[in-house]
Order: C-alpha cells, then sequence, then structure tokens
C-alpha cells in the first residue's frame, strides 16, 4: 500500500517567536509549534519540565473520600488488598501502591488475576477470597470502573473498596466508597490522558500530603516519591497513553531514575534485554522492557512481575529478569505462527480484508497473544483488526485499530452483540457468543461506513521537516533529544532528504542494510540504518527521496546516524 506524505506547517510567526526566546535551532522550534507548545514559558517547560506545574491530585474526583479512608486503615491495622491488572500497566501501579503502603506501615497485600483462568479486572469470586483473608478494604489499580457486580458483593461482606482506574466508564459508575477515574464526566481535574499507573501515583501524592497534614512524617521517614517514577515511566509508556503535559514531566524525571539503576527489577531487565541502561529511551521501554513484562501476564502469571518489580535485591531479580526473557521468547514464537497462519488465510482469501477490517476466529490460537498480533497486522494492512480465540461456544479476544478510528466506540455501538467489552479508542478486549461471530464484522463495518472516510484507512506518514543533507548533524540529533521520551501526542519526528547516493553499503544480519549516504555537491556522508528489508536483492545505489529518524550513533560519539522509514 503506498504511504501518503503530509508535511507539517507549522505557524512562521510562532516559530521564529521560539528561534528569538530560546535561541533554539529553527527545526526544534518548528516542531515545539506543531505541537501546540507555542509561548515560550511553555515551551521551556515541555524543554525542561519541572514538578512545579503539576496538577493538585485533589482535583481528582472523590480522591479526599479515598485517602481519609486508607489513612484511617493503615492507623487501625486494617486489612488492605491492593487488586491490579496483568499488564506492564497494572503490575507497575501495584508494585508503586504496594510499597508505598509498606513505606507507612500498613497491613498490605496484593493479587493480580490470572489472564485466561480469571479474566480481566474484579469479579465476585475474588470478593470471597478477599472475605477469605479478611480484607477490610481493596484499592483497585488500573481495573474496577466496570466492575459493579463484584463492589456491591464486597458491600455485602462489608468490604469497602476504592477504584483507581483510567480506562472509559461504562453505562453506570460502580458503587464503591471512592471511584478515582479521571475519564468520569464529573470529574475536572484535566488528567484523562493519565495511565493507570498515573491515577495510582496521583493518589500516593495525594497520600503522602494528607499523611504529612496527619503528622505521619514525624515517626516515619517521609518517602521521596520521585524514587517510584521510573514505575510511572513504564507503565505511562507501556500503556501508550499520550506523553503531555504532567505525563511528559514525570516521565522525563523517570526515565533519568531509570538510567541510576536504582531499582534492581529494571537493572536486571534492562541487563536481560541487553540495555545499555545509562542509553536506555522510550523506544527501549516500549520494545524491550514492556514485552518482558507482558509476557509473564500472556504466558505463565503476571504476579512474576509484580514480585521482580518489588524485588530488593540483585540476585533474586536476576533470576527473575531470566525467567521473564525466556517467557518473552516463547510468546513472540507463538505470536509469529498466529500471524503466519492468518497471512496464510489472507494470501488464499483476499476477501477478508474487504471492508477494510478483519475479523477472524479459531480454537487453536493462544487468546493471551492476539492483541498483539492484532497490532502487528493493524499496521500492515492499515485497517482494524478483530482476533478471537474460541473456546466451549465462547470467543475471547482482542482488537487493534489504526490512525483515529476508534474501535472501542464500535464496540460500543454493537454491545448487544457482547458479552462483555472494555478499553481504549485504539485497543480493546472483547468476549461473545460463538453463535453472534457471523455478526460482529457487518455491525462493525456498518459503525464504520457510517463514521469514517476512504481517508481515515490511508496509510499516511508525516513529514517534520525536509532538510539537506548538510543539515543533519549530531548537534540537530542533540536537539532531536531535547523532546524526549517520544510516544503518543509526541512522536519522534520524521525528516526528508532528496537526492542521496549510496556511498558503501552491507547487510548485517540478514535483512539489515547499513549505508554511507552523500548529495550531490559535497563530500559529506551520513551513516543510515535500513532495518528489516524485504529482500536484499537489487538493493538501490540512489534515492530520490528517503524519510528518515535522526538519532545519535550509540557507538559513534558525536556522530548522526540516519533510521530510515520509507523510500
Amino acid at each position: 500500500m503506498e504511504t501518503q506524505i503530509t508535511y507539517a506547517n507549522p505557524d512562521a510567526a510562532a516559530v521564529q517567536g521560539l528561534i528569538d526566546s530560546l535561541n533554539c535551532h529553527p527545526v526544534l522550534a518548528a516542531l515545539l509549534v506543531d505541537r501546540g507548545v507555542i509561548s515560550p514559558d511553555n515551551a521551556r517547560f515541555f524543554l525542561d519540565p519541572d514538578f512545579n506545574q503539576l496538577t493538585n491530585p485533589f482535583e481528582l474526583k472523590d480522591m479526599s473520600a479515598g485517602v481519609e479512608r486508607i489513612y484511617t486503615a493503615v492507623v487501625n491495622k486494617e486489612k488492605i488488598l491492593i487488586f491490579g491488572d496483568f499488564d506492564a500497566d497494572g503490575v507497575t501501579a501495584t508494585s508503586l501502591v504496594y510499597e508505598f503502603l509498606c513505606r507507612v506501615e500498613a497491613d498490605v497485600t496484593w493479587y493480580i488475576p490470572h489472564r485466561t483462568k480469571e479474566g480481566y479486572s474484579l469479579h465476585p469470586p475474588h470478593i470471597d477470597t478477599a472475605a477469605d483473608m479478611n480484607v477490610d478494604l481493596i484499592i483497585t489499580v488500573d481495573c474496577g470502573i466496570s466492575a459493579n457486580e463484584a463492589i456491591e458483593a464486597a458491600a455485602d461482606e462489608d468490604i469497602d473498596v476504592i477504584v483507581t482506574d483510567h480506562h472509559e466508564p461504562g453505562g453506570s459508575i460502580p458503587s464503591a466508597l471512592a471511584v478515582i477515574n479521571p475519564k468520569q464526566p464529573d470529574c475536572g481535574a484535566g488528567l484523562d490522558y493519565l495511565a493507570g499507573v498515573g491515577v495510582a501515583f496521583y493518589m500516593v501524592m495525594a497520600l503522602r500530603k494528607y499523611f504529612r497534614e496527619k503528622q505521619v512524617w514525624e515517626r516515619i521517614e517521609e518517602p521521596n516519591l520521585t524514587g517510584f517514577l521510573d514505575l510511572f515511566t513504564i507503565g505511562t509508556i507501556g500503556d501508550m497513553v499520550p506523553l503531555i503535559r504532567d505525563n511528559r514531566a514525570l516521565c522525563v524525571a523517570g526515565m533519568r531514575q531509570i538510567k541510576q539503576g536504582g531499582r534492581p527489577g529494571i537493572k536486571a531487565l534492562a541487563n536481560a534485554a541487553r540495555i545499555d541502561l545509562a542509553r536506555m529511551d522510550s523506544d527501549d521501554i516500549s520494545f524491550k522492557i514492556v514485552p518482558r513484562i507482558n509476557a509473564a501476564g500472556r504466558m505463565s502469571h503476571a504476579r512474576i512481575c509484580v514480585a521482580h518489580l518489588t524485588s530488593p535485591g540483585i540476585g533474586e531479580a536476576r533470576t527473575s529478569a531470566q525467567l521473564l526473557d525466556d517467557l518473552n521468547l516463547r510468546r513472540q514464537h507463538i505470536e509469529r505462527e498466529i500471524v503466519r497462519d492468518i497471512e496464510i488465510r489472507i494470501q488464499n482469501s483476499p476477501a477478508l480484508l474487504d471492508g477494510r477490517l478483519l475479523v477472524l476466529w479459531d480454537k487453536r490460537w493462544e487468546a493471551s497473544v492476539l492483541g498483539i498480533a492484532a497490532s502487528r497486522l493493524s499496521r500492515k494492512y492499515v485497517c482494524p483488526v478483530v482476533l478471537l480465540s474460541l473456546k466451549d461456544g465462547i470467543a475471547t479476544g482482542s482488537c487493534r485499530s489504526v490512525n483515529q478510528i476508534n474501535i472501542h466506540q464500535a464496540l460500543s455501538d454493537n454491545a448487544g452483540l457482547l458479552e462483555k467489552f472494555g478499553g481504549h479508542a485504539m485497543a480493546a478486549g472483547l468476549t461473545l457468543k460463538e453463535e453472534k461471530l457471523d455478526r460482529l464484522k457487518p455491525g462493525l463495518q456498518q459503525y464504520f461506513e457510517k463514521n469514517y472516510t476512504d481517508a481515515d484507512f490511508m496509510k499516511t506518514m508525516k513529514v517534520d521537516a525536509e532538510l539537506s543533507l548538510e543539515e543533519v548533524t549530531a548537534d540537530l540529533a542533540m536537539e532531536i533529544d531535547r523532546l524526549r521520551p517520544f510516544g503518543i501526542a509526541n512522536p519522534e519526528p520524521v525528516f526528508m532528504v532528496r537526492n542521496l547516493w549510496v556511498a558503501s553499503s552491507h547487510i548485517i544480519g540478514t535483512c539489515h542494510r547499513k549505508m554511507s549516504l552523500k548529495g550531490e555537491s559535497t563530500a559529506y556522508q551520513v551513516e543510515a540504518l535500513h532495518f528489516n528489508l524485504p529482500s536484499t536483492e537489487d538493493l538501490p545505489a540512489f534515492y530520490s527521496k528517503l524519510l528518515f529518524k535522526l538519532k545519535i550513533n550509540k557507538f559513534k560519539t558525536n556522530t548522526p546516524q540516519m533510521i530510515v522509514q520509507d523510500i
């Protein structure tokens, strides 16, 4: 499919205003303006964020009620259960709240459900377990907003529940003691971009302040919350929420915290993933750290991850990091087999992609890895993908979407077909009965046809600036680094250069090309890497245009490197 290229067109006057005020590189100024960062003060905060402009956590609806109840539980030595989710967001949130409450000597434990045996979120059988454990207070993290039945069961057992979540609320808000979710319609905090770990962190911020007012820190050392920002950063980047405003400020600090290597679990995981901790960036978190964390929930049990992330010693952490690495390799193998199976089906029956929507199911597929397979296929075919595993008359699976096509809303429009569903605009999970499977694709198609046009399904790539090869320098690469960490709402910039000759070239691995590129009029050359070539035969010696991301070469100090994106 041909890529439609669009070009950034930031306001020239605003760009010049930032150049004059910040004395910064024109390309950096243009990138800031294109991201909506126009005033010099906002630009300074974006480039060098601090904690002074963070939102007051008590602006979140129900925060005061939740904090007061937790304080009472801590003081009275009531049994507290933290109930989390099995993905990277959920396990980092669970670890964060657990560590904080341990600091205040709470009687606290945690629980992560099994992905396939128990499913997502809090259910009535979990309340039975909590009652058997004599739990007085349940705090959900990264789940709970749709757990109405379980929360009613908790009330019958005289167990209070505090929900902290960031998923889209359903038709009714659960009747918990407190529901802390910035996506509630009547929550005016403006923090709807937080991940589950973000909501948990804001609750911990509020708890620290409330405990200070109650003079708790006069007998216990007050914790420095920057020590929890490594967990915040991994969960936030892993859940692909917008890296803007408070999220960006906290992730910038969190990346510094990670690089210091103070948490044995993260340090061991970086070693297992062969990452230089001092140079770790958001790509390393997204593509190396988070998949290893998520592999536990997909292939075994995510409780491994909470124990790993809260491990006090490097020896124990190395053992569990190796286990996570092994589980990730197994997950990759299963995922490749599923994708290969689907690719063969599409090759034999191209009509499967009709309507720009792929919906498939199979009894042999492992449900826990379908989200990753769907993500890979949705990117390749530029359409929403729904994959389901069928067992005992019930289909359970995952959806992934592309561009700005809201798959969660499409599921909402077809809620009558579904037993349950939940998630976000770009990713969701669903369950339905086997006899309704044939109605799922037509129902989703009808929603897409009503709400989207052909342009919404186009494969697009945005070029942030067109450069000459002589402008591709280490100085510019270092200016671009000031925008890190990259992620949703702050994507890594893509640049274009025209008319390039290949001065030298060789294949590394089996399908990656390393090149030295030169322009027409000078001897200046820049190293470029083109990963995952479909073929290593008949490679071009000339590029009329090249789209790339710009980085500092990790192995050559102060040397730029182009990472080819498209030709």
